[in-house]
């Protein structure tokens, strides 16, 4: 008989790949699961009156706030990749919804509803395309400073639009200054002016709101102001009929689950194209304000989160909002903050919440039409208040005075012009500031000193490495908009009134791209250069670059044997010397 052959240890096989579900709630750790299902109560009782306030934002019916944390909170719960991050209405998101709605159809209407349902789906569309063909990146074009000037301005539009409401002045009408304008500071003045109109019972019960609310979180955050305000004005409207002192009210509002399809109203041509800006700025906005929360939450507890399956969850989410008769959700930080806080680790949390929106939508909904408008206005001017970032701002300006000119602009375009606006008006700003920091990127000259190190000085005539060496560092890759730059910055260290210079060893260690453009002003250089009897060496070249100084012809003029792997080893081949 034929002896076996010999074993050989196999190697371990590879971790089966998890289909990309429950990955924000598996591996369940049952330790935790009562403070993740009370991390979801939690969430459910500060959320209510927030998603509900959102409504007032989006000019949406108040259930349809409801149902944001109903089924498309539980779809990313189910396919999102971070176990933290919360998605449901956003007072972002939801002020560019009403922007893009505004004259397309009555507020709250039929229509409008359907309009927010066609332009969830669509968000959620260009998401899932974004995904598709990697435009995520997008997104990183509203720097850290640009969104806390962006969210500023959101908070101070939606805080002083909700005054009128919250004293009890009837909607005024008011004449924008220029066609452009938002309306928003107009609107306001207007109903400073109409002050005498107040009704007091409404400034009462706006007054009581903002207490319980603001009191509540200054003993604890975890206590539930806003809901405790909310049930207590439902109850005094109800037993002592504040209907009959002026006091607006929501009246009958729809109760049971939200029909599940596609919008009542067909969506025309011209009303597709018109919202599409709108879907694109909401598409940046959750782009942006989502991945920050989620990298955020993921460094904070050393956990892995894929940002692709996140964005797949964020995009089903919004379409299954629009298929159950909401508007846009967004990942949201301050209910990411909520569930957080109160010891919630999991996605469970945020299925407990739907579970919870669920009951509520069957059995409690009725008790809501006694709700006083106001009630609304106050808990969505405190959620105003709480955006606008001083802090935020203050840090800027004492960090970087150009960020915080960036951050102010985009704050004053949202006030001033609207929130799509200055979506558009924040990316051409940080491109601009991209380019500019390309353009004019901070070159030196190395300079070694008596102890034998390096250290990088400005870009002056007259500078020298060592002897009649100059180690260039170019501090960006080399392109069509900073060609000019780089070789004028070389003219300037060999030219007349520069000791005479023998060699200059450009350092590209931080140079991982060279355009067309880049490449003839190389040859233009070592030209200009051999002309005055000047060496030009290249020096930490990365691979990708020295590919590309190949391919345009470069490594043929120069010579392969000006390449080398330091700048100190290029000043010894110069000729010059360094200290031992």
């Amino acid at each position: 008989m034929p002896d076996a052959p010999e074993s050989t240890p196999s190697a371990p096989a590879p971790p089966k790949r998890r289909l990309p579900v429950l990955q924000g709630i598996l591996p369940l750790d049952r330790t935790r699961l009562p403070m993740d299902i009370a991390a979801g109560v939690t969430l459910a009782a500060l959320g209510i009156p927030e998603v509900m306030g959102y409504t007032s934002i989006a000019g949406m019916p108040v259930i349809t706030g409801l149902y944001t944390i109903l089924i498309p909170i539980l779809v990313f719960a189910l396919l999102g990749s971070s176990r933290h991050l919360v998605v449901g209405a956003d007072s972002a998101s939801a002020a560019i919804l009403a922007a893009g709605l505004a004259g397309l159809a009555p507020v709250a209407s039929p229509q409008y509803v359907a309009l927010a349902g066609w332009l969830a789906i669509m968000t959620g569309v260009i998401l899932l395309l974004a995904r598709l063909v990697k435009l995520g990146f997008i997104a990183d074009f509203l720097s850290r400073s640009v969104l806390v000037g962006f969210l500023t301005g959101v908070g101070i539009q939606v805080a002083i639009g909700q005054v009128g409401d919250m004293l009890g002045i009837p909607p005024p009408t008011y004449t924008k200054w220029i066609d452009a304008s938002s309306g928003t500071v107009e609107k306001f003045l207007k109903t400073l002016r109409d002050i005498g109109d107040a009704n007091a019972a409404t400034i009462w019960v706006s007054v009581g709101v903002i207490v319980v609310t603001v009191g509540a979180k200054l003993i604890n955050p975890r206590i539930p102001g806003a809901l405790i305000a909310v049930i207590g004005a439902i109850f005094v409207s109800w037993q002592w009929d504040l209907a009959a002192d002026g006091v607006s009210t929501l009246g009958k509002v729809p109760g049971g689950l939200p029909a599940f399809g596609l919008p009542d109203y067909a969506i025309t041509w011209s009303q597709f194209t018109s919202l599409l800006p709108t879907a694109f700025a909401i598409f940046i906005v959750i782009l942006a304000q989502s991945a920050a929360t989620s990298r955020a939450y993921a460094a904070r507890y050393e956990e892995q989160f894929d940002e692709n399956v996140d964005l797949d969850g964020l995009a089903l989410a919004n379409v299954s909002a629009g298929l159950s008769g909401t508007f846009v959700v967004n990942g949201s930080p301050t209910k990411s903050q909520m569930v957080d806080g109160a010891g919630g680790r999991s996605q469970v949390a945020m299925v407990t919440t739907s579970a919870i929106i669920l009951v509520v939508l069957l059995f409690f909904t009725k008790p809501l039409q006694y709700m006083p408008n106001a009630v609304l206005a106050s808990v969505v001017f405190i959620i105003g208040i709480e955006l606008i970032d001083v802090a935020g701002m203050r840090r800027i300006w004492r960090a970087r005075r150009d960020e915080f000119a960036v951050a102010a602009l985009t704050a004053l375009v949202v006030v001033t012009v609207g929130v799509e606006q200055a979506i558009l008006v924040a990316i051409v700003l940080s491109i601009l500031d991209h380019l500019r920091r390309g353009y004019h990127p901070n070159d030196a000259v190395l300079v070694e000193n008596d102890a034998g190190h390096f250290h990088a000085t400005p870009v002056a005539g007259g500078t020298t490495t060592r002897g009649g060496v100059v180690v260039y560092r170019f501090a960006a890759d080399l392109y069509y908009a900073n060609t000019n730059r780089f070789n004028e910055e070389i003219l300037e260290l060999v030219g007349e009134g520069a000791p005479d210079v023998t060699a200059l060893v450009l350092d590209a260690g931080v140079m991982f791209d060279v355009d067309y453009s880049g490449g003839e002003t190389l040859k233009q250089a070592f030209n200009e250069l051999h002309d005055r009897g000047v060496k030009l060496l290249i020096a930490n070249a990365l691979p990708s670059a020295r590919s590309e100084l190949d391919r345009y012809g470069v490594t043929e003029l120069i010579g392969g044997d000006a390449y080398f792997e330091s700048y100190t080893e290029a000043i010894e081949a110069a000729g010059g010397t360094t200290s031992a």
